[in-house]
């Protein structure tokens, strides 16, 4: 057993936008917060599509803005292409979308959990939360390291059972060649928790040229 020997007021166990925006905001509020990541290589790590917005996600990005979240200025810092999509249909179905650079999207946003205030960043594959008497008080990581917080923030994503679909094989998987987090997954089902997955897909691209649409 490993135990840090700090503890902290918030913890937040994945590193992805969720995670990023969780941590920042509680360390803003003053709360002594740790973010843990599977990879700090991967901190605010973008899909295969680096794209910020269109419909519905815009939405969602201009409420993070205007609650003080880093989104959407560390977008405008990285975007190389932004438009409004559905421009010739009404406002109800126009949003805007960007799309990223995303090196610079990781690493511009790494950098500003790095500079925060009562910010730490740690790497660790978070296997458990553990409870004592029906309170949560800290997370332990596949090596057996523990750290003491008073509040967990899970933001997990995709990674949760994670699995991809290459045709018709299945690899676990959080993201193509990362770790899922099945541990995790374990623990929380142990807990109590229902464990679902949201499906994300990335269709094949053909060229257009190649097809008879007739």
């Amino acid at each position: 057993m490993i135990d840090h020997p700090n503890s902290y007021d918030v913890i937040v166990v994945g590193a992805g936008h969720a995670g990023c925006e969780a941590a920042l905001a509680a360390a803003r509020m003053g709360c002594k917060t740790l973010i843990l990541s599977i990879s700090l290589d991967t901190v605010a790590h973008m899909p295969c599509s680096p794209s910020i917005g269109g419909l519905g996600k815009g939405h969602l990005v201009k409420e993070v803005d205007a609650l003080g979240g880093e989104m959407a200025k560390v977008t405008d810092l990285t975007a190389i292409q932004c438009r409004i999509l559905n421009t010739k249909k009404g406002p109800a179905v126009q949003g805007t979308r960007t799309q990223n650079d995303k090196v610079r999207y990781r690493t511009l946003m790494k950098s500003v959990l790095e500079r925060q205030a009562n910010l730490e960043l740690k790497q660790s594959l978070v296997e458990e939360i553990q409870v004592e008497n029906g309170r949560v008080v800290g997370v332990k990581d596949h090596i057996g390291a523990e750290f003491v917080g008073k509040t967990i923030v899970i933001t997990a994503g995709t990674f949760l059972h994670g699995l991809v679909h290459i045709g018709t094989k299945q690899i676990p998987s959080g993201r193509a060649g990362e770790f899922p987090a099945d541990g995790l997954a374990n623990n929380l089902e142990s807990l109590g928790f229902q464990i679902g997955r949201m499906k994300t897909g990335t269709p094949a691209r053909v060229l257009r040229s190649t097809i008879d649409f007739t």
